[in-house]
């Protein structure tokens, strides 16, 4: 069976699922669109070009659509938002290119669900517990082994949005009589919140928490005696607004693990989706409850995922079988065609030795290999690549990335040193959990409080990634790197050579590689460095295509 399903707005992406396996995800922000995207013609054209031969199944997942009614009851075409039952699903016949096919709708909720658990090692009929909390929901579910949802609880409504509020208080340049945080938020203050030493909140602050989490979300203009706020307007470097940051974000937590702690008494698996599974924090302190049995986050837990979600839960319907085989390097492959000037760069064939020591002599680069990542994390596909041990080198990449100093880098590191460096015995390849560093030699990669967000690497989950970290620890002795996304500010990967050539030259870096082809910049001081000191060999290639 042929699915495939499409997400129409927000976090925009469409995914083609054949004979239970994802066989790709297309998302909207990637390419350099901007981020959370919705879908365009252009895209369309894109999944066109991919498709070999007609689907049996379109799908299309339920979006609010700026609509409180099809929000609510959702549409003759569409599912609507909410809604985890048999009533919030759509099938009816439909036509394709003039073919007949079905076509499949359900609820924006049941596709964060059928994602999570489709994508999980969970076998089919797998009773397990699961927590959607994203921008608008923040509720628990209990799944029976014939994959029937059951509702235990609204805990919190719209978690992300009122986590992303806190932010805009800070921010002198946001609106406070703005309904809505900006969709970036979010991710910022989970940064800052890794810089918090107080875990208690002052009067004042209690006041306010109790403004942001009781009751519905309201503006922040809402706020009794405003201008009296603690932390209004004061800006991202103010120490103690970060303090306050880890206490709201503890705070959000406890709201839902009180629940849990109260009611999911079966210790049963948890299957986390949700923009909110993407807090690397919060997952690991569902691992450390050890209410659960196991914890699992797909790496596309926020709405790009959706599309994924209800091509399984079309898949379900149809078969009666909610798993897929998936591979998280399920993109689109990179367009290596465009014009730009090859002169300003050394272009020539490289090797994993020699990427090696260029990250060893703190060069920076862009790093290309095979189709991009599915969900918003770098996972050494499209990828900026740099030596870990300086905060220098952390200050740099921001400067790189134009964005706040405030932002942490992430590790790659192999799975071999995993425990060596950071305390993980097992794999975590999606960058979706934070683990306790072991020393001080890996400042660019370090938060503020010790933690690092790491993704592990093994031969078998990028074969090209964990031969260059194998060189790099050849060479320096620790198999780590740093690893950021290769992306213009606010936009989705790079995926073509005219955008990379731009942000190369634009941004700083000291060139890329792209499929084994190395792009030094000539004008690249330490690129000029490391040749002076790599021998004649080297050198002699300088210039060359």
């Amino acid at each position: 069976m042929k699915i495939l399903s499409y997400n129409p707005d927000h976090d925009g992406a469409v995914a083609f699922i054949q004979d239970y396996d994802l066989i790709f995800s297309i998302e909207s922000e990637k390419d350099s669109n901007y981020r959370y995207y919705y879908l365009s013609i252009a895209h369309i054209l894109d999944v066109a070009g991919e498709l070999e031969e007609m689907p049996d199944v379109i799908c299309m997942g339920g979006w609010w659509l700026r609509d409180h009614h099809e929000y609510l009851y959702g549409s003759r075409n569409n599912a609507g938002y909410r809604g985890v039952s048999e009533d919030n699903i759509i099938v009816k016949k439909g036509r394709f290119f003039r073919g007949k096919v079905d076509y499949f709708s359900s609820s924006h909720e049941r596709s964060h669900i059928f994602c999570a658990f489709g994508m999980s090692t969970l076998p089919k009929g797998t009773p397990c517990y699961a927590l959607v909390w994203e921008g608008e929901i923040g509720a628990f579910y209990e799944i029976d082994s014939e994959l029937n949802i059951i509702l235990l609880a609204d805990v919190l409504d719209q978690p992300g949005n009122r986590y992303g509020m806190l932010y805009g208080l800070a921010d002198p340049s946001f609106p406070k009589d703005g309904p809505f945080p900006r969709a970036s938020d979010a991710g910022k203050l989970m940064a800052l919140a890794s810089f918090s030493h107080r875990s208690t909140p002052s009067a004042d602050e209690e006041k306010l928490l109790r403004f942001l989490l009781d009751g519905p979300r309201q503006k922040l203009s809402a706020y009794e005696d405003l201008e009296l706020a603690p932390h209004l307007n004061v800006g991202f470097d103010d120490p103690e607004f970060r303090n306050f940051s880890g206490i709201y974000s503890n705070a959000i937590f406890d709201v839902f693990y009180q629940f849990a702690r109260t009611n999911l008494k079966k210790k049963l698996p948890l299957i986390i989706a949700g923009g909110c599974g993407l807090n690397c924090d919060w997952n690991t302190k569902w691992k450390e409850t050890r209410l659960f049995s196991e914890v699992f986050v797909p790496p596309v837990a926020n709405d790009s995922g959706s599309a994924i979600g209800t091509a399984i839960d079309a898949q379900f319907r149809f078969t009666g079988n909610p798993k897929i085989e998936w591979d998280v390097y399920s993109g689109l492959s990179f367009r290596a065609d465009g014009s730009f000037n090859p002169g300003k760069y050394d272009i020539h064939d490289t090797d994993h030795n020699e990427v090696a020591a260029m990250l060893a002599s703190d060069l920076i680069l862009g790093w290309v290999n095979g189709k991009y990542e599915i969900g918003p994390r770098a996972l050494g596909n499209r990828s900026i690549l740099a030596a870990p041990f300086r905060d220098s080198t952390r200050v740099r990449l921001n400067e790189i990335k134009q964005r706040e100093q405030f932002r942490p880098i992430a590790p790659v590191c192999l799975r071999d040193d995993a425990e060596k460096w950071f305390r993980c015995d097992h794999e975590s390849p999606y960058m979706l959990f934070t683990h306790r560093s072991t020393t001080g030699a890996l400042a660019a990669v370090t938060h503020v409080n010790g933690t690092a967000r790491i993704q592990t690497v093994t031969s078998a989950t990028n074969k090209t990634l964990y031969d260059l970290l194998v060189a790099f620890k050849a060479r320096t002795g620790y198999g780590v790197l740093c690893n950021t996304s290769l992306n213009f500010n606010g936009k989705g990967f790079i995926n073509n050579i005219v955008d990379l050539d731009a942000y190369a030259t634009e941004h700083g870096l000291d060139g890329f590689v792209v499929e084994g082809r190395g792009y030094l910049l000539k004008d690249s001081s330490r690129y000029q460095a490391y040749l002076k000191t790599s021998g004649p060999s080297a050198a002699d290639r300088s210039g060359s295509i």
